[in-house]
């Protein structure tokens, strides 16, 4: 075994430029790979996030249309209702419009209840509680702005027009990775009373409701109730799982998530090329030797452990430069981006494995074709062959 692996790597690096060309392009494209299957990671972060016995309703025309706070209390009288919360997209601009992060205006004695997956300091959230003009931000924020408790966030409004003055006073910890760590949310209340004075007709709206239901098999059965109570009524809803809510946000960009599914598997095409040209050329070159080989006996299985196993040796180096090239690029990518685009952005295991296994299946198939011409070859042939 250790001479087979002496041999293995002489032969490797018998063309030392030419395996070095063959493992950066293998790298590049494990690294083009895994970068493209974590951006689609991305954007199915939320719908990753999502939690079975949730159920979000909102207008049945569209999403921006508002509901009546009024529907709260009809809400949690549905059988198989046990916690009903709400929220509000309150947008506004904090420091310039390139700072983007989402913040809502929540109902603070139930919505954390209905998102256990946000962590925070018991102390933090009962001062939050407490104050009508206090904000919890995810940690997020706090490491991108520097920001810690007490200090003050001014937030020029869009939606809700005029400056808005935010104390933070919590900053949560994401549960889970799927958990977005970059949310801001503000008392409901607060934002409630200041639009009465300034804009009466918007007083009293919400932006959508999350139900939190006993039994999540019975998803369907409360989504049909709930949005029977509102039929016909100048604001009916359109109740629906968490998991599918967050599905139709992502539809609109289906096609190039779709794409960029596609591109990434592609890339596998891509590799097997890359050493299947290699080690085609590399099997040419020593059609002799593997004719003196057979003419001493050497079987075709051990002829496939040499040129299976140089194409392996070739395919895990490229594998492995790829992977360690991933992480750095990762970050990068990251960075490059307009802050707040991806709140979840990481390295999935799942993507490291297929990478790895995908790595080995093309290093297994790209030494078929060079393994059956050596092996269709007569001796008599290979003998009188000048590679």
């Amino acid at each position: 075994m250790l001479e087979l692996l002496k041999l293995l790597m002489r032969n490797t690096l018998r063309h030392k430029l030419r395996s070095a060309l063959t493992i950066f392009g293998i790298g590049v494209a494990v690294m083009a790979f895994a970068l493209l299957r974590t951006v689609v990671t991305a954007w199915h972060a939320g719908v990753e996030a999502s939690a079975a016995n949730r159920l979000i309703t909102r207008h049945a025309v569209s999403f921006v249309f508002p509901l009546p706070l009024a529907y709260r209390d009809r809400i949690a009288q549905v059988p198989g209702v046990s916690k009903v919360t709400y929220a509000l997209w309150f947008s506004g601009v904090y420091i310039d419009k390139n700072q983007f992060f989402p913040r809502l205006a929540v109902d603070a004695d139930t919505f954390f209840d209905v998102y256990p997956e946000f962590l925070i300091d018991k102390e933090q959230f009962e001062t939050f509680k407490r104050e009508r003009n206090a904000a919890i931000i995810g940690v997020e924020i706090a490491r991108r702005y520097n920001l810690k408790i007490g200090d003050v966030m001014v937030l020029e409004g869009d939606v809700y027009p005029g400056q808005w003055q935010f104390v933070v006073r919590g900053i949560y910890q994401p549960r889970d990775q799927t958990t977005d760590p970059s949310t801001m949310m503000v008392h409901y209340k607060y934002v409630d009373e200041r639009v009465r004075q300034e804009a009466p007709d918007r007083a009293g709206e919400v932006g959508w409701y999350i139900v939190r239901i006993a039994n999540a098999d019975d998803a369907a059965a409360v989504s049909a109730a709930i949005d029977k109570l509102f039929e016909n009524s100048r604001a009916e809803t359109k109740t629906e799982t968490e998991r599918v809510f967050q599905q139709n946000f992502l539809s609109a960009a289906s096609a190039v998530i779709t794409a960029m599914n596609i591109m990434s598997f592609v890339i596998i095409g891509i590799i097997l090329l890359v050493l299947g040209n290699t080690m085609i050329m590399s099997a040419r070159e020593r059609t002799h030797e593997y004719a003196v080989l057979k003419t001493l006996g050497l079987s075709g299985t051990k002829l496939f452990s040499l040129i299976a196993g140089e194409s392996l040796i070739l395919s895990v180096l490229g594998s492995a430069v790829g992977l360690l090239a991933t992480f750095p690029a990762v970050e990068g990518f990251q960075r490059a981006l307009p802050k707040g685009w991806f709140p979840v952005f990481y390295v999935k295991p799942q993507t490291i494995l297929v990478a790895v296994i995908s790595g080995l299946l093309v290093g297994l198939a790209a030494s078929l074709i060079p393994l059956r011409r050596i092996v269709a070859t007569r001796i008599v042939e290979g003998l009188r062959h000048v590679g």
